[in-house]
């Protein structure tokens, strides 16, 4: 009989029937071995996964997607699927947590999605120290009383796929060990295959919805963190970028107690970046720290070409230690990226034309990130402008202007965002996440969303200096590139300054605003007490 139906209703009959049947797994007994648990975790992502097609496919039926309601009913499957993805990864736990995380910070998803997932950043049991001491013996060959005047045996910190713990060496050196959780990688090949799986039924079902790209970078970004090794010589490359920058403090690695699961690191004393409560109380400026936070990931896009890919607040702390009163350490560099230099140049390129709103170069480097079609939505994504916006940097967009971007917005389909994400290079993708992690914490910290817009300017100017792309071709040719690219140079870092002096005088006016209201108001006590005076007497 289920022959006789249009082959996507026969897949869906036999995907919602599969994910009934995957549902009952729940209610069975499984034992604890990885297999076993592989597959009830599968079972449980099957039946999520049939009941959100099923959602979505029946509840927007019939109806075109052009109209009011359709956007409405979109909404809400999007949060009742948001919700039911939330539990998956909740109960799932290891990876599904991880990327719930990892897609909550993305911008280019449904809002629905990206702020009902954002819960699950502070969601992550610790595994039994038990299970710990097995992985270290294992790794460093004595127990850890043996290397240690004492061990913490209550993490500090705990993710999908290791946890911290808190320790001193013989020679009384705090460290901090980061262990990763037994038969990790096993579990990830099987929860990622599946994962793949079910992005490539969704894609049957919903052509427009095409999430391979999503569930690509995750698996990339996972497979970097599962190697402690090359997450130690992250920490050095990083330490050597920034070796004459004294805000900041990347912990030294000790290499004699550092294998693929076992990374030891020095301690660093601090708190999250994000703890306002704690700067204020410590006298340090918010605003300055999110400002010193944007020229460090600045520097690594624009100028080093390497990239910390995973800057949550947990990841970066801020410590009282160092020049100006503070420094900012930063941790965690399994997700790391070494950017094509000819892409560094690229997108210094793109943020200067961003800057100077220079629409053609944008078309053309839109073009050659393979996303010519939506040249003009980069500048809303990065600057909040729209490419024939009238408005300066340090200004919002004008009525007329929002407008027109909310008609456009209007008809971009599902189509067009998939197409835009599977168009993007993967270094791309990384700087897109980064970059929303970043205005996640700069926001929190009370900065003014302008100075990352003129910091990124700075920093994309320096990444094009001369210095920064020595050249030792002296042709007439280069020479005359080299002139032009000096001129260019030299113009942004003007447009840049003056953007800077407008913004100076505007906080500038504000404060002798408040100032003359202060005055205001004391002038106005003292003559109600002259008039009491004069009249009592």
């Amino acid at each position: 009989m289920v022959s006789k139906f249009p082959a996507k209703a026969t897949a869906a009959f036999c995907l919602i029937t599969a994910g009934c049947f995957s549902s009952q797994a729940n209610f069975l007994p499984f034992s604890d071995s990885p297999v076993s648990q592989g597959i009830l975790r599968s079972s449980r992502a099957i039946c999520a996964v049939a009941i959100t097609v099923a959602d979505y496919k029946y509840s927007l039926y019939g109806l075109p997607n052009d109209c009011d309601e359709y956007r409405r009913l979109l909404s809400e499957v999007h949060l009742r699927s948001a919700k039911r993805l939330l539990k998956l990864c909740e109960i799932n736990k290891g990876f599904y947590v991880k990327a719930g995380q990892f897609v909550s910070s993305l911008r280019q998803i449904p809002k629905e999605y990206s702020l009902t997932l954002s819960s699950l950043q502070d969601q992550v049991v610790p595994y039994d120290f038990k299970v710990i001491k097995e992985v270290l013996v294992s790794n460093l060959g004595q127990d850890p009383s043996e290397l240690f005047t004492w061990f913490n045996e209550q993490p500090i910190a705990a993710a999908s796929i290791a946890q911290v713990h808190h320790a001193m060496l013989k020679d009384h050196q705090e460290v901090a060990i980061k262990v990763q959780y037994p038969e990790i990688e096993k579990k990830m090949k099987l929860d990622t295959r599946i994962m793949y799986s079910l992005s490539e039924f969704v894609a049957w079902f919903f052509p427009e919805f095409r999430f391979r790209w999503l569930v690509s970078e995750f698996s990339e970004a996972i497979s970097l963190e599962l190697d402690f090794v090359q997450e130690a010589r992250n920490f050095e490359t990083m330490s050597n970028n920034f070796r004459n920058n004294k805000f900041v403090r990347i912990p030294r690695i000790f290499w004699d107690l550092t294998t693929n699961q076992v990374l030891t690191m020095q301690f660093c004393h601090g708190h999250k970046v994000d703890d306002v409560v704690f700067l204020k109380g410590m006298k340090i400026n918010p605003e300055k720290v999110a400002k010193k936070l944007l020229e460090v990931f600045a520097e690594m896009i624009f100028v080093h070409g390497f990239l910390h890919g995973d800057p949550h607040p947990g990841n970066i702390l801020v410590s009282i230690e160092g020049q100006g009163g503070f420094s900012l350490v930063l941790l965690d560099h399994g997700i790391c990226k070494k950017l094509d230099e000819e892409f560094r140049l690229e997108y210094c390129h793109l943020w200067k034309a961003l800057i100077l709103l220079d629409s053609r170069k944008i078309q053309h480097l839109a073009e050659r990130f393979g996303v010519g079609k939506y040249y003009r939505y980069l500048p809303i994504i990065f600057s909040g402008r729209t490419i024939d916006g009238k408005s300066g940097i340090g200004k919002g967009m004008l009525d007329e202007e929002q407008k027109k971007l909310k008609q456009h917005l209007k008809a971009l389909k599902m189509e067009d965002i998939s197409s835009f994400m599977e168009s993007l290079p993967s270094n791309f993708l990384i700087i897109l996440r980064t970059d929303e992690l970043l205005r996640s914490t700069v926001s929190k910290l009370g900065a003014s969303k302008w100075v990352r817009l003129l910091t990124y300017g700075k920093y994309a100017s320096l990444g094009l200096s001369p210095k920064s792309n020595p050249c030792s071709d002296l042709t007439s040719l280069a020479l005359y590139t080299r002139l032009i690219g000096n001129i260019e140079y030299i113009l942004l870092r003007l447009t840049i300054g003056v953007a800077n002096l407008v913004l100076w005088m505007e906080k500038l006016k504000r404060c002798l605003n408040k100032f003359y209201g202060k005055m205001s108001a004391a002038g106005k006590g003292m003559s109600t007490l002259l008039f009491n005076i004069y009249f009592k007497m």
